[in-house]
């Protein structure tokens, strides 16, 4: 609705630039009639009602169409506690419609990456960051107009961009060039020739007096012909192309690669090593993964197998779930595990909570819904925080052994590797058995060698015999 009382003093041109330059109402007017009529002869004939409708401004003004547009600020989603920024990068430009919970772009963070999403449909009005910037809490991302018409996009920079660019022309001298004599004009073979294999000229006519008897061949042309052999450069290689193209780090990676750089120059970082009979962890799973998919509606995977074991082997030995912190040592009362998971964007290492407190059905379904949230890239920073030990899992790559590098705030790493058949001694027999070498890599500070060594052979005993696990022995 418009106030009629405030433009009844204006010429309807007048209306008409004022209303071509709000950027909250567009009207597009085809004809007036009556170029001079004021507001105030329309006011009265509409009995002096203070407002107009759409409808009848449309009628009386031969307006044909009439829009008000709404925006809406969207600013940036909720950040955890510690989280404070973050960098964004778009998916969506100036002028592109939107639906309703459409993903606009995306926040990088340390840790993890936070979708925007459109609250309705509609089109991009204006960014309010450029793509890579960084933002904070609170902060305005873009402004979305609901419904509407498009933003005009500047013509002026698409006919350029459209027109043909123009070659610059060679700027001619205004001097004339000097004319040679005739002696000195090159031969038109001699220009067209390529330097590298140009042949000098021989002077036109010489003089036989100028030389000895001996040097000069008789010519029916009273001149000479000089010989001049022509030197044969090994042709340039040329090799392909080869470029050098330089990507700026994104968020997480740049978080990542500080973290490990943090951790090597923190702490005393050892490894050792062992290797684990995978056969009877392997029977198992053979002999009961169709009844525990039957009854738990999960898949039974190796990996819960090795979780239960750290857990086994933390509660018995404190010190490698405790860590450093300035002059104390702290420890802890709990079991949380981070677990490696490769992502397209970058390493990340969601924790499994209390798993000391679970069982393998327990374990499978917290790695599923992990595993899951980690491949969509939903994992909140929650999901991330804490962990008291770390489980990666190289052999999923076909890894033979590798040296895990610590997770900090943590002490220890588990690198799991490959399950290869090897011939191993079994009771004076040579056999050939499932084997994977196990790496643990420790904070020396901490952890004497005495204690990862017997740390990492307790993980090998509850593998190699998973009764164990269940017996709590």
């Amino acid at each position: 609705m418009l106030t009629c009382r405030s433009l009844q003093k204006l010429p309807l041109h007048r209306i008409s630039r004022a209303f071509k330059g709000n950027k909250d109402a567009f009207v597009f007017i085809t004809s007036v009639q009556q170029k001079h009529r004021s507001v105030t002869n329309l006011y009265n004939l509409q009995n002096k009602s203070r407002f107009w409708s759409q409808t009848e401004i449309r009628r009386n003004l031969s307006i044909t169409t009439l829009k008000f547009n709404e925006f809406q600020i969207v600013h940036t989603p909720p950040f955890a506690e510690s989280v404070t920024e973050g960098d964004v990068r778009w998916e969506k430009a100036v002028g592109d419609a939107v639906s309703i919970d459409e993903v606009v772009g995306e926040i990088e963070t340390d840790k993890t990456a936070l979708p925007i999403v459109s609250p309705a449909s509609g089109f991009i009005d204006e960014l309010f960051v450029v793509d890579g910037g960084r933002v904070g809490k609170g902060d305005q991302l873009f402004k979305l107009r609901l419904g509407g018409a498009q933003p005009k996009k500047n013509v002026e920079k698409v006919i350029e961009d459209k027109l043909p660019q123009s070659v610059p022309e060679s700027k001619t001298s205004s001097e004339p060039s000097p004319v040679l004599p005739p002696s000195h004009v090159a031969d038109k073979s001699t220009i067209q020739t390529p330097i590298a294999v140009r042949k000098p000229t021989p002077p036109p006519s010489i003089s036989q007096s100028n030389f000895p008897s001996s040097s000069i061949t008789p010519d029916t042309s009273s001149s000479i012909n000089i010989e001049v052999k022509e030197v044969k450069t090994a042709p340039t290689r040329i090799s392909g192309t080869r470029n050098e193209t330089k990507v700026k780090m994104n968020r997480m990676r740049l978080r990542i690669a500080q973290r490990l750089k943090e951790a090597q120059n923190t702490n005393a970082m050892l490894t050792t090593f062992n290797e684990v009979d995978m056969s009877k962890v392997m029977e198992m799973r053979k002999n009961y993964k169709d009844i525990f998919l039957k009854v738990h509606k999960l898949k039974l995977g190796f990996m819960s197998c090795f979780l239960k074991a750290s857990s086994n082997a933390l509660t018995q030995m404190p010190i490698v779930n405790a860590v450093i912190e300035d002059n104390y040592v702290v420890y802890r009362d709990f079991v949380d595990i981070s677990v490696a998971v490769a992502t397209p964007k970058g390493l990340v290492v969601p924790v499994l909570r209390d798993v000391d407190k679970m069982n393998f059905a327990d374990i499978e379904r917290g790695m599923n819904l992990l595993g899951e949230k980690a491949r969509d890239g939903t994992l909140a920073v929650e999901d991330m925080d804490g962990g008291s030990f770390t489980i990666s899992n190289g052999g999923v790559f076909g890894s033979l052994m590798g040296t895990p590098i610590i997770n900090p705030p943590q002490s220890a790493i588990l690198g799991m590797h490959g399950i290869f058949d090897r011939p191993v001694a079994i009771n004076g027999k040579v056999e050939i058995r499932p084997m994977m070498y196990i790496a643990l890599t420790y904070d020396h500070r901490l952890i004497d060698g005495r204690e990862a060594v017997t740390f990492l052979r307790k993980i090998k005993q509850n593998v190699e015999d998973p009764q164990a696990m269940f017996l709590d022995i």
